[in-house]
């Protein structure tokens, strides 16, 4: 396998001149001028007595400079740290100090809310804005960027080439990056992944979806996240491509914009996006009544699938192959409608402590309710004794999975079993061409007083198939199924629906679909949207 920093330096050397990285309606940067910016930092992290294998942070939002900070970061033989910038000030600046971080960039505005005190090993911060120095614990990180150009140079008196374009490439099994996976500040789980694990992501992402120096790409997932650090950034950047960075999640219709002018070949997103995608631009053409009639008409019913199937890709820019959700389950309305439209779709599964990849199927061979095949270089168990037909925790071994929790040995030793396989925390099964299946998580299912396993994400999906329903949860509360609802409240008004009449039909709609044992008792309807983590799930633990 070859180290992903390999093929960074090997594709800046090749495309110079081409773009790689844009802020979407801003700046953009060529591949020659990624490089020079990186060997900049270069510089200055030398000038910090900085080391390969020290820790430097990331906490700002998506943009071309943080992009070209981390590949910085990583090329230099250091560890990245990427921090979610929507973290609590405290936070940010506990795991700063956690992770040992020498260095940290981020904007003015964030540091503005930091206590520098509170992390008394940085040497400096510097601003993802304009790469200047904000704060310097004694004045050299100052000095080092008053003077970086002057450095640079007396390192380059004629200017910098492709030949000079030359990285650390370290070894496979080195410490590459550490993700946090919540802004905790007792005992954070801080996730340690490999250049292995990275390179192999990598290289499973490229025989997945194959792509050509040039083609499109649109970022819109946090990027301090590995599902959008690694298929958004890693994966495209060091194959020649063009990043278009939206600096956010989007809504449906920013993206929509966006895809459409940039064209990308994929589209990487979470389904809840892709959900109100259909549901507002699908959904309200095929509920139509004469619709519904021209639909149970063979043939022309595959005309106006074809039709419609037309007009989606276009408004996904025309170009895109493949239509790739991960992060959580989609509705099973919305997938059905998306498989009769022909939507070249794909889910996959993953998970941080794997960098993110675990499992995948190309489109045309997706299984529907699937989450893809195990990819390569790993392997799965389900701790059961029927894999096929009874529930187990999904169980992981191989390249992508993580080398531990940075200073949190006790969080470690929990996490795997005692035959080293990685425990997921996640309920599933596993059909016998391989395909998994994720019933739910461990931590989320139900034991009723009967013994019956109840997993709220089923039960979920019966509910937000409904009309009017943005999303839901579904908890238990004195041994009784309550559903807490986000109404449709736009689309309620316009149908002039009140919430009592809404509420009464979605539960007998809901329960019409649903098992005796796991029937809803009662609906509470939320005013306000769930709290929501950066891949957009609901916090279950504040609904509990």
């Amino acid at each position: 396998m070859v180290h992903y920093i390999s093929y960074l330096e090997k594709t800046i050397k090749e495309n110079w001149d081409k773009e790689g990285l844009t802020n979407y309606k801003g700046k953009s940067f060529t591949y020659g001028e990624i490089g020079t910016e990186i060997m900049k930092l270069h510089i200055v992290f030398e000038k910090q007595g900085i080391n390969p294998g020290d820790k430097i942070a990331l906490c700002a939002k998506n943009t071309a400079n943080w992009c070209i900070a981390f590949l910085a970061i990583t090329s230099y033989g250091a560890v990245a740290v990427p921090i979610l910038n929507d973290f609590l000030p405290e936070s940010v600046q506990y795991l700063t100090d956690h992770s040992d971080s020498l260095l940290l960039f981020t904007e003015k505005g964030t540091l503005a809310k930091l206590d520098t005190t509170q992390m008394p090993k940085l040497k400096g911060v510097i601003s993802t804005e304009d790469y200047s120095a904000i704060y310097s614990n004694d004045g050299q990180l100052d000095d080092t960027i008053k003077n970086l150009d002057s450095y640079f140079a007396q390192k380059y008196p004629n200017g910098i080439t492709p030949d000079d374009i030359k990285f650390t490439i370290g070894d496979l099994d080195d410490l590459s990056i550490i993700s946090y996976t919540s802004g905790t500040t007792s005992s954070p789980k801080g996730v340690m992944l490999s250049a292995r694990s990275i390179s192999s992501n990598r290289e499973f992402s490229i025989k997945g979806v194959p792509n050509t120096p040039g083609e499109t790409v649109v970022s819109m997932l946090p990027l301090a996240h590995m599902y959008g650090l690694t298929i958004e950034l890693i994966y495209p950047i060091t194959t020649g491509c063009h990043v278009y960075l939206l600096g956010k999640v989007p809504s449906p219709a920013l993206l929509l914009q966006a895809l459409a002018e940039v064209k990308p070949y994929m589209v990487v997103t979470v389904p809840l996006v892709l959900e109100k995608i259909i549901k507002n631009k699908v959904m309200p053409v095929i509920d139509k009544w004469y619709m519904k009639i021209l639909l149970a008409i063979p043939g022309i019913n595959s005309i106006i699938w074809s039709s419609i199937r037309k007009k989606l890709m276009a408004a996904f820019g025309g170009n895109v192959r493949e239509v790739i959700m991960g992060g959580a389950a989609i509705s099973e309305s919305v997938e059905a409608v998306m498989r009769k439209v022909g939507l070249p779709y794909t889910i996959g599964y993953g998970m941080t402590e794997c960098g993110p990849l675990v499992g995948y199927e190309s489109a045309k061979n997706f299984k529907p309710r699937s989450c893809g095949k195990i990819v390569d270089r790993m392997s799965v168990r389900i701790d059961s004794e029927n894999p096929q037909k009874i529930v187990g925790e999904i169980q992981l071994k191989g390249d992508h999975v993580t080398m531990g929790y940075f200073k949190n040995p006790e969080a470690t030793e929990a996490s795997f079993t005692e035959d080293g396989w990685l425990k997921t925390g996640d309920l599933g099964l596993i059909d016998k061409e391989g395909n998994m299946f994720i019933k739910g998580r461990a931590k989320n299912m139900i034991l009723t007083s009967n013994g019956q396993n109840i997993f709220p994400e089923e039960v979920e999906d019966k509910i937000n198939c409904q009309l009017y329903v943005n999303d839901s949860i579904v908890v238990c509360r004195d041994e009784k199924i309550v559903a807490l609802v986000y109404p449709d409240y736009d689309s309620l008004k316009e149908a002039q629906i009140d919430i009592d009449t809404f509420s009464t039909d979605l539960l007998a709609k809901a329960n019409l679909l649903l098992p005796n044992y796991s029937k809803i008792s009662k609906i509470e309807i939320r005013k306000e949207d769930f709290e929501r983590t950066p891949k957009r799930s609901i916090k279950r633990f504040l609904y509990n």
